[in-house]
C-alpha cells in the first residue's frame, strides 16, 4: 500500500464497485494530491500556517520527492496565501504521484482507444480490497464516532474528501446525514492546518467550472 498522504489520496478517488476513476472523482484530484503533501509538511513542522497563510520552515527536505517539490514550491520569507500553491501547478501533480503508485505496483495502466480514434491512458488498481479497506477506515472516523485529535491521514482524507465531494467516499446521504461530524472534523483540521481546506474547495470549485481534471 502507498506510504504518503498524496498517493493514498490518489488511491482514494477510486471508485471500487465501478473499477475505475469516475470522471466526478478526479476534477480537482491535482490540487487534492497538494494539499496532501502540504498537510504532511505542516505535520512535520515544515511549514508555518498562521494566520491562514503559509510559508516554508527551514528544515531537512521530506524522503519523498513530490512532498519535496511542493515544499519548495513555496515561500520561503513572506507568508502567502495558500490559493497558488494549490491551484497553479495542480496540473503537474497527478503524473508524479501516479509513476509512484506504478513503480509499486499499486496501479497498472493500459492503453485504450476512445470512440477507436483517440489513445488515452486508463489507470486501474491492482488490490481495490486495500482501497475499499482504506476508504473504510476513513468512513470510521465518522461512523464510529470516535474523537480524532491528532492530525492523522484519516482525518486529513475524510475532511478533504468533503471539499472535493468524493462520492468514493462521502455520498451525498452521508454528507448530509453527518454533516455535524463532518463539520467538526473539518474544526480539527483547520486548527492544524488554517486557511488550507478553504483553499482547496475554492480551487476545485474554479477547476470544476471549466471541467479541470487532468488525467485518470
Amino acid at each position: 500500500m502507498p506510504t504518503t498522504l498524496a498517493q493514498k489520496l490518489y488511491l482514494l478517488c477510486y471508485t471500487v464497485k465501478k473499477g475505475k476513476f469516475q470522471l466526478d472523482n478526479i476534477q480537482g484530484r491535482g490540487q487534492l494530491l497538494r494539499a496532501g503533501a502540504m498537510t504532511e509538511l505542516a505535520r512535520e513542522g515544515l511549514l508555518d500556517a498562521t494566520g491562514g497563510k503559509v510559508r516554508r520552515l527551514p528544515g531537512t527536505p521530506p524522503e519523498d520527492p513530490f512532498t519535496t517539490a511542493v515544499w519548495y514550491d513555496l515561500p520561503a520569507d513572506k507568508p502567502k496565501g495558500w490559493l497558488t500553491f494549490l491551484h497553479n501547478k495542480a496540473h503537474t501533480a497527478e503524473t508524479p504521484v501516479r509513476d509512484q503508485l506504478l513503480a509499486s505496483g499499486d496501479v497498472v495502466i493500459t492503453r485504450e482507444k476512445r470512440l477507436g480514434v483517440v489513445s488515452t491512458d486508463r489507470v486501474t488498481v491492482v488490490q481495490p480490497d486495500l482501497v475499499h479497506a482504506l476508504q473504510d477506515r476513513v468512513r470510521a472516523t465518522v461512523f464510529d464516532g470516535a474523537p480524532t485529535e491528532d492530525l492523522t491521514d484519516e482525518l486529513a482524507m475524510a475532511v478533504l474528501a468533503v471539499e472535493l465531494e468524493l462520492t468514493s467516499v462521502w455520498s451525498k446521504e452521508d454528507r448530509r446525514i453527518y454533516k455535524s461530524d463532518l463539520k467538526a472534523h473539518a474544526v480539527r483540521f483547520d486548527a492544524f492546518v488554517p486557511g488550507l481546506r478553504k483553499a482547496l474547495r475554492d480551487s476545485y470549485l474554479a477547476s470544476r467550472a471549466v471541467g479541470g481534471g487532468w488525467s485518470a
